[in-house]
């Protein structure tokens, strides 16, 4: 409680009010926003980062994949479609460089940070732009057909 007696109100993924269960629409503002983020810091970072962000990222995908906001969902597929693309073709290509080609070796991930900063940041741009509207939720955390909240 404040000082003047109401309660700071926190945004949650869901939460119950007075109508049922409400996924808010900042909460899939955010998660749509994080594989995208995760993408940009591995890849600015790529040792360590990127090695853990590709375990992480996958745990990120399945939380987010069937979001009941369909857009989360969707803007998850994009991230996680380019990222796993990147890194999946740079692995291959990167076996075949001589032991001694760091030169290849920063040039592969030059490439990989064009290809997936960009994009990201485009993406994080439309994330930014769009509209998130709370969702009212059933019992089961399914959205409900009928109703939306502004």
């Amino acid at each position: 409680m404040s000082s003047t007696g109401s309660v700071l109100h926190v945004l949650e993924s869901s939460e119950d009010t007075v109508i049922g269960k409400i996924a808010r629409g900042s909460s899939a503002k955010r998660s749509a926003s994080l594989m995208h983020y995760g993408n940009i810091i591995a890849i600015l970072l790529p040792f360590p980062l990127l090695i853990f962000w590709f375990g992480a990222s996958m745990l990120v995908y399945a939380m987010n994949r069937h979001h009941p906001n369909p857009k989360v969902g969707y803007y998850t597929q994009q991230a996680a479609t380019r990222f796993y693309a990147v890194t999946g073709f740079f692995i291959v290509i990167g076996t075949f460089i001589p032991g001694n080609g760091w030169l290849w070796y920063l040039i592969a991930w030059g490439m990989a940070l064009l290809i997936l900063v960009p994009w990201s940041i485009m993406d994080l741009r439309r994330i930014h732009q769009d509209q998130w509207i709370d969702i009212p939720l059933d019992e089961e955390g399914h959205p409900l057909t009928d109703t939306v909240i502004a």
